[in-house]
């Protein structure tokens, strides 16, 4: 019989711990440099001997980033983008993936309706295809064509159907016993038990808005309806000197284009990193069962 406190599984325990923590700092190495190279000049920049610290340190890149009209702008349409998009992608997920949770006794054609959506993730239309529906919908230019074509993600739509199929059935046959109707069961039991499911889908929904630039730039003609992921790609790829005011030339004097690539990828990450934590704590186990007294 193993004993829990004999040598042998402290240092199994503290070998995980380490090698874990290892892990972890493989990958904040990379952001924290990122940030480190944001903060310090241009020459240290430049020069590759920014590794961890800021070298040199400065804000000139923030400045010059933040007091930009048209990186506040891309700011703001991406936030609109997503809450639009994330509650639009909850709600069609949720009543999508509720129905097709039940058998086929009590859904005909169940399997069949699965595999529509299924054949979805395999095939699609194309670019130009979805581009002439986006154009013909009248939706070029507007939130809308950043919204509407990802509105069903069929990922989330069968992760969330195989946890509603792993929920309790004498949890929803109780609902119905006490005269609760398919709607009520839905937002009443089904949802609030579905809490980890529900949120890991929300921070994939998140991130997938937050983080998407390609369509903004197919659908967007006008480059000041950009989302920020657009906005910050065009300006990393080929940075448009001609329209830079008089202050803009004198603060690239002590910033360079990696300063500004890295102020700007990690602003653009922060709202993640800030949204991440509030999620976190909605991933336990048990959740399900622990609703089911025995």
């Amino acid at each position: 019989m193993v004993q829990h406190n004999s040598l042998g599984r402290k240092a199994f325990v503290y070998g995980n711990y380490v090698l874990l923590a290892l892990i972890a700092l493989i990958c904040i190495f990379p952001l924290v440099q990122v940030l480190a190279i944001s903060f310090s000049s241009s020459s240290a920049a430049a020069s590759g001997v920014v590794k961890f610290f800021p070298v040199d340190f400065t804000l000139d890149a923030y400045k010059y980033v933040a007091k930009k009209p048209e990186f506040i702008r891309s700011f703001l349409i991406t936030l609109e983008r997503v809450a639009l998009g994330v509650s639009i992608n909850m709600l069609i997920t949720i009543l999508i993936a509720y129905p097709l949770s039940k058998d086929s006794s009590q859904l005909r054609f169940r399997t069949g309706f699965v595999w529509v959506f299924v054949f979805t993730m395999l095939f699609s239309g194309g670019l130009i295809p979805t581009y002439v529906v986006v154009k013909n919908l009248h939706m070029l230019n507007s939130i809308w064509a950043l919204v509407i074509p990802g509105a069903v993600p069929i990922f989330n739509v069968i992760l969330l159907l195989n946890f509603f199929r792993n929920i309790p059935k004498e949890l929803i046959e109780a609902s119905f016993i006490d005269g609760s109707s398919q709607w009520n069961t839905l937002w009443k039991i089904v949802v609030p038990v579905s809490l980890p499911a529900l949120a890991t889908i929300t921070l994939f929904a998140t991130v997938g808005h937050w983080n998407s630039w390609f369509d903004g730039i197919i659908y967007m003609n006008q480059t000041d309806k950009y989302p920020l992921q657009s906005y910050m790609q065009t300006i990393i790829v080929a940075r448009d000197m001609s329209n830079l005011s008089a202050d803009d030339i004198m603060r690239l004097k002590n910033i360079s284009d990696r300063n500004i690539k890295a102020a700007q990828i990690f602003l653009g990450a922060l709202p993640i990193l800030l949204i991440y934590p509030l999620l976190q704590r909605f991933f336990m186990t048990g959740i399900v069962l622990g609703s089911v007294k025995e």
